[in-house]
C-alpha cells in the first residue's frame, strides 16, 4: 500500500510563529482536508511528522495536542478521509533529538511500521527541516508554498537538490495522484 508523510503546521492547517496551543487555535488551510480526503479514497495510507516543540516548551501539555490530533482526525474524516498515524516530537531545537526534524527518526519509524520502501514515499513540508528531513530518511522531499514554504523556496539553493514545489497540499495531491495513473 502507497503511503504519503505531511507536516502539520503550514501544510494541513495555519501556522503561528506563537505555536498551535489549543482546538481554537487549530485552523486548517483552505482545501487541506479535502486533499487528504482524496488520498485517502484513492487508497493512499496518510501519516504526520511534525515537531510539536511547544510541548517541551510547557506552552501545551500532552492532552491539549491529543485534542488538536483528535480535532484534525475528526475534520478529516468529516470530509471522507483518514489519518492512519501520527507521529510528533516534543523536544526543543538543539536537544539532539533523533525524532525531531531535520533528523529523520519520526519519518524512518513511519517507514517501518507502515513497511514502505522510501523511494516511494513523500513527504511534503513547508521548511527546510522537513526538507532536510525527508532527505535524510531518502524520501521524495515535496515544498508547498503554505505556512512557511514561500520563505523556504526563497532560500533554497541548487546545492540542495531535486524537490518538488507545490502551491499548497491540493496542488500537491493534484500531481501526484496524476503521476500514480
Amino acid at each position: 500500500m502507497k503511503l504519503v508523510i505531511l507536516d502539520r503546521d503550514g501544510v494541513i492547517n495555519e501556522d503561528s510563529p506563537n505555536y498551535i496551543r489549543s482546538v481554537a487555535e487549530w485552523q486548517p488551510i483552505p482545501g487541506s482536508l479535502e486533499a487528504i480526503a482524496r488520498l485517502t479514497q484513492a487508497g493512499i495510507r496518510v501519516f504526520i511528522a511534525t515537531n510539536q516543540s511547544a510541548v517541551g516548551r510547557g506552552l501545551i501539555d500532552f492532552d491539549g495536542l491529543f485534542a488538536i490530533n483528535d480535532r484534525m482526525r475528526r475534520a478529516v474524516a468529516e470530509v471522507g478521509g483518514r489519518i492512519d498515524g501520527i507521529a510528533y516530537a516534543p523536544d526543543l531545537p538543539g536537544e539532539g533529538s533523533p525524532m525531531r526534524k531535520p533528523e529523520p527518526g519520526m519519518l524512518l519509524d513511519i517507514l517501518r511500521r507502515a513497511q514502505a520502501a522510501p523511494e516511494d514515499v513523500p513527504m511534503v513540508g513547508d521548511s527546510l527541516r522537513d526538507l532536510e528531513a525527508a532527505r535524510n530518511a531518502g524520501v521524495q522531499a515535496n515544498l508547498v508554498r503554505t505556512g512557511n514554504g514561500r520563505d523556504t523556496e526563497a532560500g533554497l539553493d541548487a546545492a540542495f537538490g531535486p524537490v518538488a514545489i507545490h502551491d499548497d497540499l491540493a496542488a500537491f495531491v493534484d500531481a501526484w495522484l496524476a503521476r500514480q495513473g
